[in-house]
């Protein structure tokens, strides 16, 4: 959870002219939200379900939808910065901008020829969740998003542990 706090809080921070660490950081917040995201499901999974039930219908269904498309992201970049393929930098001469107003870019779909049915499906649903909740929208609202829900789950986990461990008082 610390790191990737600490790495979503120094997006806003990252400028325009810094592409490379401003890919090598994005890259990093993929990263970090889909691993403590599978993290959380596989050590919290009743409270996570909870926290996520508790969401009003259309949020849940965005923070679920938003956490897919990241993995979509994260399952196609690779250490040679392809991720520069799903990111539109901002307008040229803006180099103070912010990369967090930097918008997702809608993509091709992915080849499916050698893939089976099984890992077809998972592959279109998670595109389909990209284009939908990422593509044309900012980095900064996908990470503000993700990081607050999985913030939420985290807070609640360790507060359930915490009461288990001292008898529920």
């Amino acid at each position: 959870m610390a790191a990737m706090t600490e790495t979503i809080e120094r997006l806003p921070a990252v400028r325009a002219w810094d592409q490379t660490r401003a890919f090598a950081t994005i890259g990093e917040a993929v990263w970090q939200v889909t691993l403590v995201d599978a993290t959380l499901v596989r050590h919290h999974l009743d409270t996570y379900d909870a926290v996520m039930v508790g969401q009003a219908a259309g949020q849940r269904r965005l923070i679920e939808q938003t956490l897919a498309g990241l993995r979509f992201v994260r399952n196609h970049i690779s250490p040679e910065a392809r991720l520069a393929e799903f990111i539109q930098p901002g307008r040229p001469g803006r180099r103070q901008e912010r990369i967090t107003n930097w918008k997702w870019k809608p993509v091709p779909g992915p080849a499916l020829a050698s893939i089976g049915p099984h890992g077809r499906s998972w592959e279109l649903t998670r595109y389909r969740a990209y284009q939908t909740h990422l593509a044309d929208h900012s980095i900064g609202e996908t990470f503000d998003r993700t990081a607050a829900f999985l913030n939420l789950v985290a807070a609640s986990a360790l507060s359930a542990t915490v009461a288990g461990a001292h008898g529920g008082l």
